[in-house]
């Protein structure tokens, strides 16, 4: 029987793993063990995927990944973990009899620091997806990274220090793993950062209400041989279920100091820092040896006889322990094996490697390794079984909010009605403190204008400084307030449930459900999104999902579209954004399946992601979150905006004409004469002093160097309805979205006496026959081009990062920007010959 027949609320237990690869290495990693009991919890509202409980947690299938499992309704028929099961007992000895070689299970381990003088401790924090890891490395360090309650927030690793009993730790915060295999970025990064930086201390981040997953990351660093700390975090959650956990016995089992923690109060983290000290300043470190068995045990010994014959010499700069080389090698890992084949006797050992796996398969009856998975978990289950009690108490919560979120007739209804009212609070809340902001703006200006003298310098403070970056800071509130939305989606864990019910969706365009956690993260910003696809297994799905992410409208674009939709269609504010967000995921879409039909053509990646527990949010993790996020774009102010805004006031204040300036106030000079013979009126001289201001501003901006640049590529934007001055905004706007806004602000100031807000402005601009610059063909075409053009700077480099090649990151400046134009001509063309 396949675990895709297993029907919603049965149980059964797991006979076998087929398939081959990383994604069947992820499976067994995750728990799919023989003997595991799993169960069926829900159908996604598409029928596909599907939500199991395995190991007191859950994790999500498609159909097409569950039939590679065999299963069993029979516990007996499916053998717990291995033909001879480990139980306690066999954690200490001192020696073990299955070695041929008499290796001993305890490794002695000198430091090499002697005395710590410096008292300097060099941390690790590493563990699995949602084991509370970031939150310990915040509390710890005062750090502010953000926390998120589904996998892949931290994708890379990030440094804080701080000081306890006069010791001064260096706290590294690495990416969530579920193993140090060598499928994954983040496998290889983490298992490249122990081996190379050589942290003093690592502190296993392990979730206590799913230990027994957990813990196999921990087995891995055990054959590491690593001065290690393990932090049972959310202790509360496990004592909160009934269960007891005797984790001072489990302790003396593997060797390895255990502190209950609380990460999100903080609860244990001085404890832990203690223990850390107390492992740091040991001069010996004793490490226990996984015991493997008999036959793993006996190959195992064969291989490390095969690299001494070949000299320590050969492998000592790997940094590993000989046994762990011996094990990743029998392991088939791509990592080692490639070590390997750098050294002269690589035909030796990948001759003897060959004929112990083909031993261990025909003895076990399965390949390495499902046997050693096997063997890891049986070794953990052995400990657990003398240490941890079981279930008493049964929380219904996680189960009653996923029948809402994911049914089949409410679950899409209500993902779109929270995007909606996103939306709607970001733009109807946001408006009053937007208001305020611009009221400060618009004093600060007048402050300038009315006590500064004529002169370069006030028009640089009033059009160029307050002018362009008080156009962009009066939608801080909007950013803030989208902030605190996915925030919350993150920490809550609805974010992965979002990934759940699109999953059959995503499939359809040759992703899959994880792509979609990026995509989401794209609404706040491109550049962490494009990183977070480091968590996507599959290469060429990588590729494609990042490629896609500059279609999702950043919060940097969100000025841009409040700016045109308060002043043109404030009415349907909601609607009008809601549908350019839907039409950036429509337009990747579009390109999602165009690459993996093109580019990208290899299957795509199974879908195997965890579904953490709903949990409530703290306000101190939804504040930090929205501060750090707010306080980058008010740093943006400061730097790039302001920089482009000083950048586009000087090409637009020079080159200065005296004689043209001349003829002007000529002009105005013959005015001001008749008034004074009472020819003209007070009001039409000043209605006619305005029009020939208007006139000199107009022709001073078209002959200033940003007018020649505007006019230079004018003849290619003029197709889309788009004159010099939009042009030129959008130029600037490859930097930096938000300096659209501050481009159009220095643009559109006309007269600096006038502090009119911008929107007023862009719905007065005219051209010189009276008609409107921006009609609603113009606004339409405008908004999708920003939605779809140039992906910032700072995307570009994130995308010439990850793919490792500048010519994708070039590939995606040159398909989006040629698209939107596209786009923009065709509303625009098209519009026209239709009204």
């Amino acid at each position: 029987m396949r675990l895709s027949e297993l029907q919603t609320g049965q149980k059964a237990y797991i006979t076998k793993v087929n398939g081959s690869g990383a994604f069947r290495k992820r499976l067994l990693e995750m728990g799919f063990v023989r003997g595991e009991e799993v169960k069926s919890i829900l159908n996604a509202p598409l029928k596909d995927p599907i939500k199991y409980a395995i190991m007191e947690y859950e994790v999500s299938l498609r159909r097409s990944e569950a039939v590679m499992i065999e299963i069993s309704m029979l516990a007996g028929d499916a053998q717990k973990y291995r033909e001879e099961p480990i139980s306690a007992e066999q954690y200490p000895s001192d020696t073990d009899e299955d070695n041929n070689d008499g290796t001993e299970h305890r490794i002695s381990h000198h430091r090499n620091d002697g005395l710590h003088s410096e008292k300097r401790i060099k941390v690790a924090l590493l563990g699995n997806p949602n084991s509370g890891k970031t939150t310990i490395f915040n509390l710890a360090s005062g750090a502010h990274e953000h926390v998120g309650n589904y996998g892949g927030v931290t994708v890379d690793s990030k440094e804080g220090t701080l000081r306890h009993n006069g010791y001064k730790f260096t706290l590294v915060d690495l990416p969530g793993t579920y193993s140090l295999s060598a499928y994954t970025p983040e496998e290889l990064f983490v298992r490249k950062h122990i081996l190379e930086e050589k942290p003093d201390v690592i502190v296993n981040v392990v979730s206590a209400s799913a230990a027994e997953r957990n813990l196999y990351l921990t087995t891995e660093l055990i054959d590491l041989q690593v001065p290690m700390v393990i932090a049972m975090n959310m202790y509360d959650e496990l004592e909160e279920s009934g269960r007891t956990f005797d984790h001072e016995t489990f302790s003396s089992l593997i060797n390895i100091p255990i502190v209950p923690t609380v990460g999100k109060r903080g609860e244990g983290i001085p404890r832990l820092l203690e223990k850390v000290i107390e492992v740091y300043k040991e001069e010996e470190h004793d490490y226990v040896q996984i015991p493997y068995g008999r036959v793993l045990e006996k190959s195992i010994g064969i291989m490390e006889r095969e690299f001494n014959s070949i000299g320590s010499a050969a492998y000592a700069g790997w940094n590993m322990p000989l046994r762990y080389i011996c094990i990743k090698l029998l392991e088939g890992d791509s990592d080692i094996e490639k070590r390997v084949r750098a050294l002269a006797q690589q035909e030796q050992i990948f001759s003897r490697r060959d004929k112990e796996r083909v031993y261990i398969e025909k003895l076990l009856r399965e390949d390495p390794e499902s046997a050693f998975t096997n063997a890891r978990y049986g070794f953990i289950a052995g400990g657990l079984k003398e240490t941890l009690t079981e279930k008493t108490l049964f929380s219904d919560k996680t189960k009653l909010i996923d029948t809402l979120v994911t049914h089949k007739y409410i679950g899409f209804p209500l993902f779109f009605l929270f995007l909606w009212v996103m939306f709607e609070a970001t733009f109807r809340l946001g408006n009053y403190p937007m208001g305020w902001i611009e009221w400060l703006v618009e004093q600060l200006g007048n402050l300038v204008r009315n006590n500064m003298s004529e002169g370069p310098l006030k028009a640089l403070i009033v059009d160029g400084i307050i002018g362009g970056v008080g156009g962009v800071i009066v939608f801080l509130p909007n950013i803030v307030i989208l902030y605190l939305f996915i925030a919350f989606m993150e920490d809550s864990g609805y974010m992965a449930r979002a990934a759940f019910i699109m999953d059959k969706l995503m499939h359809r365009i040759g992703l899959h459900g994880k792509s979609f956690i990026p995509l989401i993260m794209g609404f706040g910003c491109n550049v962490p999104a494009i990183m977070a696809t480091r968590t996507i297994e599959s290469r060429s799905s990588r590729m494609i999902t990042m490629f896609i992410v500059p279609f999702m409208s950043c919060s940097a674009r969100l000025p841009v579209y409040i700016l045109f939709v308060s002043a043109f269609v404030p009415q349907y504010a909601s609607l009008v954004l809601l549908g350019l967000y839907a039409f950036g995921i429509l337009i990747a879409a579009v390109t999602a399946r165009l690459l993996r039909k093109t580019a990208f053509k290899e299957e795509e990646t199974p879908f195997v992601m965890e579904l953490p527990p709903y949990r409530m949010p703290t306000r101190k993790s939804i504040v930090t979150h929205m501060w750090d996020r707010s306080s980058q774009y008010l740093r943006k102010m400061g730097g790039p905006i302001l920089v482009a805004s000083i950048v586009i006031w000087f090409l637009g204040y020079f080159p200065q004409n005296e004689e043209r300036d001349a003829a002007f106030d000529q002009e105005i000079a013959l005015i001001d004469t008749q008034q004074a013979s009472n020819e003209i009126s007070s009001e039409e001289r000043e209605d006619l002093v305005a029009e020939i201001e208007h006139i000199r501003n107009t022709s001073h901006q078209e002959n200033s160097y940003i007018g020649n640049i505007g006019k230079f590529i004018e003849p290619v934007m003029r197709p889309l309805g788009f004159d010099w001055k939009i042009s030129v905004s959008l130029l600037s706007g490859m930097a930096a979205k938000e300096i659209v806004i501050s481009t159009m602000g220095v643009l559109y100031t006309g007269d600096s006496e006038n502090q009119q807000s911008l929107q007023h402005r862009l719905r007065a601009e005219s051209y010189s026959n009276g008609s409107p610059v921006f009609t609603p063909l113009v606004v339409a075409g405008f908004l999708l081009f920003v939605l779809i053009y140039f992906p910032c700077v700072a995307s570009i480099v994130a995308i010439k990062e990850e793919s490792h090649s500048w010519q994708w990151a070039l590939f995606s400046v040159l398909y989006s920007t040629g698209l939107a134009w596209f786009i923009a001509f065709l509303v625009y063309q098209v519009g026209n010959l239709l009204i």
